[in-house]
């Protein structure tokens, strides 16, 4: 079976799940063929060996460059000028008629062109995305192709309307969402019609690459918190700051890593310098799959303050280092977690619930063990990447045949 997958940076750090569920589909003898509208987000130096392979055989909509995208539009226009007229009027149709949409997705329908004319060229007329792309809505009306796409939340489900998730879903072959709670918020923003085509499919991590540590923690050193994701507001770094800064007050030997980048890095860096916390807190910047193992090992809990969330793999990824973890109680969250089974889930935006339940895995390091041991069973029982590609497969199999 050919598929193509449609996504809007590949590879890319932030990305690194579909990365690993496009590479484990073609071990299950998908031919996956990637179009990605953004180039990859670093130099080609700067790759592992599994993301330079990957870029190499990727095509990139504005990689390609102006010239490649207007004459792609010109032989579009040839050859299917009736679909590349509804699609264009549909994009604008989606704008409703505010001006300033209308630019963008005018954008939008040409990069839909560029990539469905690729896909077009290697026979490919079934096509996926993640984090459910409008430029695949709009390709969709211009090529005769069938798609489907993975909804991760919640990012999708802040502004349905906006985002067209009613639309996505009633054009979809099947909808896959990757927790219960993002199936609820499909099913709460389409039409009951379709909701037979959305199935739960979670993401999942390669258990044998993300193993317990070789040794546990040298006593005597502070208890070393890591948290790993981008550098946004979403995330909640300021209050995991905050929570540091009450353990320190304390008198709780702490230190914390946060491996990421983004726009509130500025922001983080004054508040560590406004506590004084420089001593114990790292921005350690954003790094490749293997340094990231060694940070998770170098770890002795690791944290998730976020605000909003779908099913966040670097927790799974924690989980499967076996170290105890601290999250907030959102979205599919406790899914992953049974509180104090699994982990310790806390209210969002609590500093102080945060640095009480990193004092609880300090003051009981048995506790903490038992709880590291238990999280890692429940991903190798329901979050292990080999198992959950191959339902994937086996749906594109049954849903795409013909």
């Amino acid at each position: 079976m050919k598929l193509g997958y449609l996504v809007s940076q590949y590879p890319a750090l932030s990305h690194t799940f579909v990365r690993r569920e496009i590479r484990a589909l073609r071990r299950e003898g998908l031919e996956v063929c990637v179009v990605s509208v953004r180039r990859c987000d670093r130099p080609t130096a700067e790759l592992s060996a599994d993301e330079a392979e990957e870029a190499r055989q990727t095509f990139s909509v504005l990689g390609a460059g102006y010239l490649h995208a207007l004459a792609a539009n010109l032989r579009v226009l040839c050859r299917h000028p009736l679909g590349y007229l509804r699609g264009l009027l549909y994009a604008w149709g989606l704008t409703r008629g505010t001006p300033r949409l209308v630019l963008m997705y005018t954008f939008y329908f040409v990069e839909a062109v560029v990539a469905g004319e690729y896909f077009e060229r290697r026979g490919i007329t079934n096509i996926h995305t993640h984090f459910s792309s409008t430029v695949l809505l709009i390709l969709a009306r211009i090529f005769r192709v069938r798609y489907s796409l993975t909804a991760h939340g919640s990012g999708e489900f802040v502004d349905v309307v906006g985002f067209h998730l009613a639309e996505k879903v009633a054009g979809a072959t099947f909808v896959a969402t990757i927790a219960q709670y993002g199936m609820s918020q499909v099913l709460n923003a389409s039409a009951p019609a379709h909701w037979h085509k959305v199935v739960m499919l979670p993401l999942g991590v390669d258990v044998a690459s993300f193993r317990p540590r070789h040794a546990p923690a040298a006593a005597g050193g502070p208890f070393r918190l890591l948290t790993v994701g981008r550098l946004s507001a979403p995330k909640g770094y300021p209050i995991l700051i905050e929570a540091v800064a009450l353990l320190r007050k304390r008198g709780r030997d702490v230190a914390l890593t946060l491996v990421g980048e983004g726009p509130l890095r500025p922001l983080l860096e004054e508040l560590v310098a406004r506590h004084g916390l420089a001593a114990c807190v790292s921005l350690a910047g954003a790094c490749n799959h293997d340094r990231l193992v060694h940070h998770y090992e170098a770890s002795d809990g690791f944290v998730l303050p976020s605000f909003l969330e779908g099913l966040p793999v670097v927790l799974m990824e924690a989980m499967a280092m076996e170290l105890p973890c601290v999250a907030t109680w959102i979205s599919g969250v406790p899914e992953l977690i049974d509180d104090e089974v699994e982990g310790l889930l806390v209210p969002p935006a609590s500093a102080t619930a945060i640095a009480d339940a990193v004092g609880q895995l300090m003051l009981d390091r048995e506790a903490a063990r038992r709880l590291g041991v238990a999280a890692r069973r429940k991903v190798v029982d329901q979050y292990n990447l080999t198992r959950n590609v191959e339902r994937l497969a086996q749906e594109f199999r049954a849903r795409l045949a013909g």
